[in-house]
This record gives structure tokens, C-alpha cells and sequence, in this order.
């Protein structure tokens, strides 16, 4: 058989090709999104380039190829290789069947952060650090994949009908700017749909248009949160809303002052059992046995969790293991079968349905319609030292919930953070979290608008049942969440949670925050009367016998 053989390149290249040598027909046009990318000369410099990306770096930053973020993701992409790298070298000296089980061992470990931290001790990235500096072949390849990647990163954001969503007014009071003390800042964040108002806040521009230019830094578990938190490493932080409480209190870690500004999102997690257990499971008595995964201790996942086996008899400390799995290594556990299913935050609920590898068993709006989740969060040391920065930047990511609450915006804020910098999840998984139109991995196609929410008002009820909670589980078993906050609930929430504050700068808005703190909150197997946590621990332990 002969096969006919051409030198002439594909025709999208002869296209190209066509369009650079035209002198009167202006610059190529992109193939994948119609814009404008390199000018002609650009194309002509590019003939007489090096192929090697590490030396092309300098030129085609010059040449103003990439994105203006697409180095520093890149660069956030390519350390997370580097450290895997750096670790399996380390750990397996060139042999591929440890390289293997070490891998399976990172598993095991709950993630590369947790199992670099535990083969290298507090001092794992001080050596990640001098690793990098000091190997030359690590660095040449360091620097290759941030040049490959950089052009993921730009590729990636080539598409088609790439307009901003309308933001309003976008025009920045010099005044408001000069008062700041800091306008060049970095969040952290967990990329799970829970942060939609802290991430869209970038590239929508609600932080620029509050006078900072800030950046959100994708985070790896929450345990790396709360731990860079009392570092001082970062600006301020996606929390789960407990966790403000439980740091102040000194409960999972040592004391350390954390303020809850604003609440990032209410509903928006689900029950998610792997798809081996179908039709096996129809309540909580049917989990006995099970292993089930929670994004944190300090989550309101293992509280809610915990409230739903109780209804159904079981001890969730005896009858079941609850074990804490980084939100983006819960869909891997449940495929190796490491859990059985998970309380987890989306998109990873949805995921596992888009995977075929599990099914919604029950959204948590079932049992707590809107319900807290995540929150905004800053240290009481950088509220002090930066109160009209603090300010400006709470009042950016109350604006951004407004937004977001808008089920009209949300198809648009979907295509905005699902990107690889952000969530790093498919459009249409994340569209069908924030739309409410979803397949529920039984065969149901579900139209629920409100599976997620975002309504930033931090309600002192949702502190004292968070309060009540900690202290009906005494998570730590040693009795102190009893000693921290039995007799000093109200106490507790108004410290941590700035109510005041956030319905202040929600009024600035325009928006219409209610005027009262405390409301009775409507569960699914009770109600919570907020001026008695006490006395509904005392009935749930009687009721359940747990």
C-alpha cells in the first residue's frame, strides 16, 4: 500500500501563513477565539527564535505573547509539579517500583502537602526552597514548564465570547484608594464553588474596583489555611465558617484571633456516596460502617454530618469513621475506595456524578435550608493594622455575593472561575452547581435554584448553633469546647463574627441586610432557638441518646 506524502503543513497553517505574508491585511487572527494575539513582525520574529522554551522565555515576554497572569499561574502550577518531583526523588532514589508505592502512600497521607509535611517536618519548604535554588537541572526544567505552561494558560483562555459580565459602575474613588493602607494584596482560597465570591472578585474585577489589586492563591486543604493563616503568610482567607470560632477558641489548634466578616455562601454542599452502594442507601441508619470523608474537623460538613447520623441512631464516633479529605483528593479516595461516600462542598459532589463514580444522596439545604458554609476571614492582628483596607475589602466580596445571588449571572461567574487558575473544573459541572439544573447520578435531572446560595449576612444564630454543635461533639475529646463556650454563647459570636460590620457596608451597597442578629434557624429534625444552645444540645443528646 502507498500512502501519498506532502511536505505542505495543515491547512490551519497555510492559513496562518497566508495572513502573515498579506503586508495590507493587518495582523492573524487567533484560529481558536477570532482575537488578536502577535502582530506581523511578531510572526516574523518568531521564525528566528530558539526552540528551546527556557531560553525563548525572555523574548516572548518581550514580544507581550502571554497573558499578563500567565506566568504567575503557571508558576503556581509548575511549583505543585516541582514539589511532587522534588518529594519522589527524594523518597524513591530512581527506583520505579517505590516511585509506586510512595505514591500510594501520598494517597493514603491525604495529599502530596500532607505527606511532603510529614516526610520533611516543619522544615519541608525551607528544603522545596533550597532544592530549587541549588539544582540546577530541577530549575532549567522548573523554568521549561513554566514557559509550557504559560502558553497552556493563555490557550486555555483563548474562547470564543469572552466579554466580562457587567459589573456596574467600575470607576474607582481616589479617595477611597488613599485611605488604604494596603492595596496590593493575596487571598487564599479553597477551589470549591463555596469561594464564588472571593475568586469571581478577580477576574470581574470587584476587588480593582474597591481600589486593590488583589489576587486570590489556591490553597491546597484547609489544614494549609488555618496553618498560613497564623503564619501572617497571606492578606486574609476563605474559611469555613467554624473555623474562625474554633482558631479564636483555640480548639484543633493552637489560640489565634480570626474574625468571620462576611458569609461567602449558604446551602451549596451534599451527601455523595460511591455509586457501589447504589440503591443500598436510603438514610442515615444505612451509613453504619461506612468510612465518610469531611473537607475539615472544623467544617460545617462533619457538624451537619454528625446532626444527620445521629437522626438516624448512629454514634458518629463508633458507628462510622469520619475522616477529613482535602476537597480535591475526596473524588480519588472514593474511586480507590478509600471512603465510601462524603459531606463534601461542590463541585466535587457534582464531579463525581459527571464521573460516573457517585451519587447525590441529599443536598444540605435538606437539612438546614440556607445554611452557613464558607466565610471571609482576616486575623485580628491584620483587621488592626489595616481597618479601611479590611473595609474595602470585605465590602468587594459583599458586592460580589450580591452579584452572584442573581441567578441570572451566574451561567457567566460559572465560565469565570471554572478555569484551571481557579476551580480547574469543567464549565458545565460548575454551571450545573450555581444553576441548580443538575443530574443527580440516579437517573434524575433536578431543577433546585437554590442548591447554592450567596447571602453574606453573618447571622449571630448561625455562631451559636455552630457553638452548640462543638460543643455536642467535643471534638478534641478533652472537654475544652464545654469550658470555651458553655454559658458565653452570645460572647463568643459577636467576637468573631463582625454582624455589625458586614450589615454596614451592605447598606453602603445598596443592598437590604436585615436589621436583627439572631432569628430562630429551621432544621430538618428540630428548630434552633438561638437565646437557648444549652438546652437544645441537652435535647438533641436526650432524644438521640448521643
Amino acid at each position: 500500500m502507498v500512502v501519498a506524502t506532502t511536505n505542505n503543513p495543515p491547512s490551519k497553517w497555510n492559513n496562518l501563513k497566508a495572513q502573515r505574508e498579506s503586508v495590507n491585511q493587518g495582523p492573524p487572527i487567533c484560529q481558536t477565539c477570532g482575537g488578536v494575539h502577535f502582530t506581523r513582525d511578531h510572526w516574523q520574529h518568531l521564525e528566528t527564535m530558539p526552540s528551546d522554551p527556557v531560553e525563548m522565555i525572555d523574548d516572548l515576554v518581550k514580544m507581550g505573547l502571554y497573558k499578563p497572569d500567565a506566568f504567575t499561574i503557571a508558576q503556581s502550577i509548575s511549583h505543585a509539579e516541582l514539589r511532587k518531583q522534588l518529594f519522589l526523588k527524594s523518597a524513591c532514589k530512581g527506583d520505579s517500583k517505590r516511585e509506586r508505592l510512595v505514591g500510594d502512600l501520598i494517597q493514603l497521607a491525604g495529599g502530596l502537602d500532607q505527606a511532603f509535611a510529614a516526610a520533611f517536618g516543619p522544615k519541608a519548604g525551607e528544603f522545596f526552597r533550597d532544592a530549587q535554588r541549588t539544582s540546577s537541572v530541577t530549575r532549567r526544567e522548573f523554568l521549561r514548564n513554566i514557559a509550557v505552561g504559560a502558553a497552556l494558560v493563555s490557550l486555555t483562555n483563548c474562547a470564543p465570547g469572552g466579554d466580562k459580565p457587567d459589573i456596574g459602575d467600575t470607576n474607582v474613588d481616589p479617595d477611597l484608594t488613599a485611605k488604604l493602607e494596603k492595596k496590593d494584596l493575596k487571598i487564599g482560597f479553597i477551589p470549591i464553588t463555596c469561594a464564588t465570591p472571593i475568586i469571581m472578585s478577580e477576574p470581574l474585577g470587584f476587588y480593582k474596583k474597591h481600589g486593590m489589586s488583589a489576587k486570590v492563591v489556591k490553597m491546597p486543604s484547609w489544614g494549609a489555611v488555618r496553618d498560613s493563616a497564623i503564619a501572617g503568610e497571606l492578606d486574609a482567607y476563605h474559611m469555613l465558617a467554624p473555623m474562625p470560632i474554633a482558631m479564636t477558641l483555640g480548639l484543633g489548634s493552637s489560640a489565634f484571633g480570626i474574625k468571620l466578616a462576611s458569609i461567602e455562601n449558604i446551602n451549596g454542599q451534599a451527601i455523595t456516596i460511591s455509586n457501589r452502594h447504589k440503591g443500598k442507601v436510603k438514610g442515615p441508619a444505612d451509613f453504619k460502617g461506612f468510612v465518610l470523608g469531611v473537607p475539615f474537623p472544623y467544617s460545617m460538613h462533619n457538624l451537619l454530618l454528625r446532626y444527620y447520623l445521629a437522626t438516624g441512631g448512629l454514634d458518629p464516633d463508633k458507628d462510622v469513621q469520619i475522616r477529613p479529605v482535602p476537597p480535591p483528593d475526596s473524588i480519588a479516595q472514593l474511586v480507590a475506595g478509600d471512603i465510601d461516600g462524603y459531606l463534601m462542598p461542590d463541585p466535587f459532589n457534582q464531579r463525581a456524578v459527571y464521573e460516573g463514580e457517585g451519587f447525590i444522596h441529599k443536598l444540605t439545604k435538606d437539612l438546614w435550608p440556607n445554611h452557613p458554609c464558607c466565610a471571609f476571614a482576616a486575623s485580628d492582628a491584620w483587621i488592626s493594622e489595616n481597618p479601611n483596607t479590611f473595609r474595602a475589602l470585605n465590602k468587594s466580596i459583599i458586592e460580589a455575593a450580591g452579584y452572584a445571588s442573581q441567578q441570572s449571572n451566574r451561567p457567566a461567574i460559572a465560565k469565570a472561575i471554572s478555569s484551571r487558575a481557579f476551580l480547574n473544573q469543567p464549565t458545565e459541572v460548575v454551571e450545573a452547581v450555581l444553576t441548580g439544573k443538575f443530574e443527580d447520578g440516579n437517573g434524575q435531572t433536578l431543577d433546585i435554584p437554590d442548591r447554592i446560595g450567596f447571602d453574606p449576612y453573618p447571622w449571630q444564630s448561625f455562631a451559636n448553633w455552630i457553638s452548640s454543635q462543638l460543643v455536642r461533639w467535643d471534638l478534641q475529646g478533652d472537654g475544652k469546647s464545654k469550658t470555651a463556650i458553655d454559658g458565653k454563647y452570645d460572647e463568643v459570636g459577636k467576637d468573631v463574627f463582625l454582624t455589625d460590620i458586614a450589615r454596614e457596608l451592605a447598606t453602603e451597597l445598596g443592598q437590604t441586610p436585615p436589621e436583627e442578629i439572631y432569628k430562630t434557624e429551621t432544621l430538618a429534625f428540630d428548630e434552633f432557638d438561638p437565646a437557648n444552645p444549652a438546652q437544645y444540645v441537652e435535647e438533641q443528646i436526650k432524644k438521640y441518646n448521643v
